[in-house]
């Protein structure tokens, strides 16, 4: 999901003007994938509902919806007749909704597909299924990286590992990004791909949302759980998807389903990205995104391109500079007290 409108929550502002740019990018991102490996992103722009079910969704619908309004956003406010005349299938008698026409969403796993054809088309060598160990190190300063298959050499090293990002070795502990796994549980169901049941990513009063696939797949989401590395699908985790999608779309009840997963977004100490300098020489971090990864892709690989060939981040950047987390240093005055 491309929502940075909808997703904007209060103490979120700084992250705003990233968030923007990459969605402006988003369209010729997805066309200059496509041009250059005749993959789809499968890029929709149809927009996103969020819908109120009761009077209590509403008052904190409107809420929100006032807060992103005075941050200049643009939104509709939807009486339930308007909500159901773009999607026919929510539940009769829902209270109101907002719709953004500029959230968008693209097909992740296409999206993955796409980069991987484009980095080899452009002389990339991927290396898959062969763990990276460790950072080396020389004198301080990046070396290269120890993998499974041996040692790489590099003179810049780009941290970019998501939730295992901590995980690895070779880094001092001062410098290693404060990343946490933030577990969530999704599932699909099968549509009808010739009628399908929604057209808008739809977001539910808890949290939850509803994205509809090219191939007919609703995506059902997303559990926020802070579990560690835990993959298990619990009762209590699908009971919940499957409720808040019910509640929404009652149809939805009739439709088998696909696929359950787990997956582990990125959270950061402030559950902010973390792009730039590491603190070591040569290492540049690229992660920390929490549910915000696939938006913030155009606008990263912008960001993190420029400072490894200017050594400056842009100013939309700055307030994301990893070493935000590093410990201030003791004044001298501090040193004396002791």
């Amino acid at each position: 999901m491309l929502a940075a409108a909808v997703e904007t929550e209060p103490g979120e502002e700084p992250l705003l003007p990233l968030t923007l740019e990459s969605q402006r990018l988003w369209p010729d991102f997805a066309r200059e994938l496509a041009e250059a490996t005749g993959i789809s992103c499968e890029y929709r722009d149809e927009g996103t509902l969020v819908v109120a079910l009761n009077r209590d969704d509403a008052e904190s619908l409107r809420h929100s919806f006032d807060f992103q309004k005075g941050l200049g956003l643009d939104l509709e406010w939807l009486n339930a007749a308007e909500a159901r005349r773009l999607e026919p299938h929510l539940r009769p008698g829902i209270a109101a909704a907002v719709l953004s026409r500029n959230d968008h969403q693209v097909e992740n796993r296409a999206l993955a597909r796409a980069l991987i054809a484009a980095c080899r088309a452009a002389g990339v060598q991927i290396h898959e299924h062969c763990a990276v160990t460790e950072v080396a190190l020389q004198g301080g300063k990046v070396g290269g990286v120890e993998t499974a298959a041996g040692r790489e050499a590099a003179d810049v090293v780009v941290l970019a590992a998501g939730a295992w990002s901590r995980e690895v070795g070779g880094i001092p502990t001062a410098f290693r990004p404060p990343v946490r796994p933030i577990k969530g549980q999704m599932l699909a169901v099968q549509m009808d791909q010739a009628a399908p049941l929604l057209r808008h990513v739809v977001w539910l009063p808890n949290g939850g949302y509803l994205v509809p696939r090219d191939d007919g797949r609703l995506i059902v989401g997303g559990t926020v759980e802070e579990r560690g590395f835990d993959t298990a699908i619990t009762a209590g985790g699908l009971f919940t998807l499957i409720e808040a999608a019910w509640r929404a779309v009652p149809t939805i009840e009739e439709l088998p389903i696909a696929e359950t997963w787990v997956g582990f977004r990125p959270g950061s100490r402030d559950d902010a990205p973390m792009l730039g300098p590491s603190g070591v020489d040569g290492l540049v971090v690229a992660t920390g995104h929490h549910r915000n990864g696939i938006l913030l892709t155009p606008v990263s690989a912008a960001v993190v391109s420029q400072y490894i060939l200017s050594g400056q981040l842009p100013e939309m950047a700055r307030p994301f500079d990893p070493q935000r987390f590093a410990k201030p240093r003791p004044t001298r005055m501090a040193e004396a007290a002791k």
